[in-house]
């Protein structure tokens, strides 16, 4: 690995947590800190997608089953903020072990299907779940996250929670991908046949990536409801879920870094009145508007311009190397 592509990783860390030592405007931060809740998700999803090739379009039902199972530690149950989140992230791996185990004998576009009615279901379910979940109305008064003594109620301290847990996610993600299980998943994205040929568990390697990439998935809606403190179903619908695949799907494969650089692009784009200075109101609202077109023009234009993504334009740039 060249020397450059060490140090950027680190200048990169340390530009992000210089964030709100640099950034005065409140309501930048707290598009930021959901920004890091994004890219908490794409790591997750980059695993599954981008290394071990799998489809989902139920991740956003992740989130929400992490939303919701913080919410009702906290406020039903009255539970530290910490235990939420901690039971959030199992509770969606719970979830994502459910559905993984029968469906991921499942290939190609029957899986997409399976999970696209997993987030139709968990949609209803918590609709339906009224006494819990608040139903159509939503969940409110979710408290800000609270460790020991100290609440993170500022948009600096939620920032730094929300991206202190994206930096280690990522150094796990990281480690992974450097290490057997994650030529185990690249094995399996190349050629399933070739990676049961060579020995490879490949029911099993679908299933412990599939719930990692849950649990993350359920982490970040952990953290959205403690900075937001309110959830409700309209969030987690189908069309997050193929935003989500949207980013990794342009992110590229094999790589953790093209796809943290799309979900970060592409979360900013709707708030792009925000982070664009002087950028009008009209075009701001025309951005926001049709921005699940440009998401689609986007993915139109990488498969046919850069099949590998930002992923591949980053190899490209660094003379070669891996991501």
């Amino acid at each position: 690995m060249k020397k450059a592509q060490l140090i950027i990783p680190f200048v990169a860390a340390g530009v992000v947590a210089a964030g709100p030592l640099l950034i005065d405007d409140r309501f930048l931060l707290k598009v930021l800190t959901f920004v890091g809740m994004n890219v908490l998700v794409i790591v997750g999803l980059s695993l599954l997608f981008g290394y071990a090739g799998q489809v989902s379009l139920g991740h956003a039902a992740f989130v929400g089953l992490g939303a919701y199972t913080c919410a009702i530690f906290t406020v039903r149950l009255e539970l530290p903020w910490i235990v939420g989140f901690a039971t959030a992230g199992l509770v969606a791996a719970l979830g994502g072990l459910i559905l993984a185990l029968p469906s991921l004998r499942l290939k190609g576009h029957y899986l997409a299907m399976a999970t696209l009615g997993f987030g139709e279901l968990m949609t209803l379910a918590f609709v339906e779940a009224e006494p819990l979940t608040g139903g159509v109305d939503g969940f409110s008064g979710i408290p800000f996250p609270v460790i020991g003594s100290f609440e993170f109620r500022e948009p600096a301290a939620l920032y730094w929670l929300v991206w202190g847990v994206v930096g280690v996610a990522l150094l796990v993600a990281w480690n992974m991908t450097m290490l057997r299980p994650g030529r185990a998943m690249r094995a399996l994205h190349g050629s399933e046949l070739g990676a049961v040929a060579s020995g490879v568990d490949t029911v099993g390697v679908k299933v412990r990536v599939f719930v990692m990439s849950a649990a993350l998935a359920g982490l970040s809606g952990a953290l959205y409801a403690g900075v937001v403190g309110f959830v409700s179903p309209s969030i987690f619908t189908v069309g997050a879920s193929v935003t989500f695949l949207a980013m990794a799907v342009i992110g590229g494969t094999g790589s953790l870094a093209g796809p943290v650089v799309a979900a970060v692009a592409l979360t900013l784009l709707q708030y792009s009145d925000a982070v664009v200075p002087g950028l009008s109101r009209d075009v701001a609202r025309v951005v926001q508007s049709y921005r699940e077109d440009l998401y689609g023009l986007a993915i139109v234009l990488v498969v046919i311009l850069a099949p590998q993504g930002v992923a591949g334009l980053l190899r490209r740039l660094g003379g070669g190397g891996r991501s």
